[in-house]
């Protein structure tokens, strides 16, 4: 797989294979299981756009979107799955691959 990355100032797109679902993920940089979920989508060859959060109104963002305010958190078509341990627990159960529609 290569990584095929599209870069502005917050926003990064990964493109692995053709996904039929928006995955969308708030992170930040060095976050370890923001990293654990960059993983878990590679190895699973699913896109995702990552917002790096940075700044107030990033933060605001998330905390709006998703009720919480930590790193990361996780949208499937606009549906708030939480963060790394949340997906890593509906993978391990089987209902992630559903979700990502693989």
């Amino acid at each position: 797989m290569s990584d095929n990355i599209e870069d502005t100032s917050t926003e990064k797109t990964t493109e692995f294979e053709q996904s039929a679902v928006n995955v969308v993920m708030y992170g930040t940089r060095f976050c370890p299981y923001c990293m654990f979920a960059r993983r878990l989508f590679k190895r699973k060859g699913v896109a995702f756009k990552e917002i790096k959060v940075s700044g107030r109104k990033l933060w605001d963002e998330l905390e709006q979107k998703s009720g919480r305010n930590t790193v990361p958190q996780i949208f499937i078509n606009d549906e708030s799955l939480g963060g790394y341990d949340d997906i890593a627990a509906l993978d391990r159960k089987g209902e992630l691959d559903q979700k990502l529609g693989i």
